[in-house]
């Protein structure tokens, strides 16, 4: 009975989803979904208790989906530091999921976007530290407290590429900090502006 509860809400998450992407996440009605997905208004209510709990649950379904393929470039043959750029560019999303995150970053949400924040931190900072040890053992980077590094380097991370709006010059300092934090050779990290290309 578990199974099917949660195959009909992960088919309500699919339809959500999809809604969000193609219309926005403001003009998309629990209704909508409701009539989409084939339902009655109870069985919706009866998986989420609002459309922002709806909206929190599609946004974990997406990180889900990164962490797999993140976790899939882990166990590639790639040279570290571009396991660490593809770990990276697994987080970040697609282009046709900027409407949910247009939603994420409007003022009103702030608190809803430091907590995606924190979660995706929490995915991310596991995998990225367990390839810096790897880079440590290849003699590629010489770092202690590895998991703090790879905490403030995602911070500053979210805080600069976030909305965009950096400068080519940012994007060098950030490389060169990076570099520094982790005790790597000088353009060990270029990699990293392929993400932004």
């Amino acid at each position: 009975m578990k199974n099917k509860g949660s195959k009909r809400k992960n088919e309500l998450l699919k339809i959500a989803y999809e809604l969000f992407l193609s219309q926005g996440y403001e003009n998309t009605s629990v209704d909508e979904i409701i009539e989409k997905a084939g339902i009655a208004k109870g069985t919706y209510y009866y998986y989420f208790q609002s459309k922002e709990q709806m909206l929190e649950e599609v946004i974990d379904m997406m990180i889900e989906a990164q962490k797999e393929q993140a976790e899939k470039i882990m166990e590639s043959d790639l040279p570290i530091p571009q396991k660490i750029v593809g770990i990276i560019a697994s987080y970040r999303p697609k282009s046709d999921e900027s409407p949910i995150l247009e939603t994420l970053n409007k003022p009103e949400n702030v608190l809803f976007h430091d907590k995606v924040n924190k979660k995706l931190q929490s995915n991310v900072i596991p995998l990225l530290a367990k390839v810096t040890e790897d880079g440590i053992e290849e003699g590629i980077f010489q770092c202690s407290n590895v998991e703090e590094r790879i905490r403030i380097l995602i911070v500053i991370s979210q805080e600069l590429f976030d909305d965009d709006q950096f400068t080519p010059a940012e994007l060098d300092v950030f490389i060169d900090v990076a570099e520094k934090i982790l005790g790597a050779k000088e353009g060990t990290l270029a990699f990293i502006r392929q993400l932004f290309q």
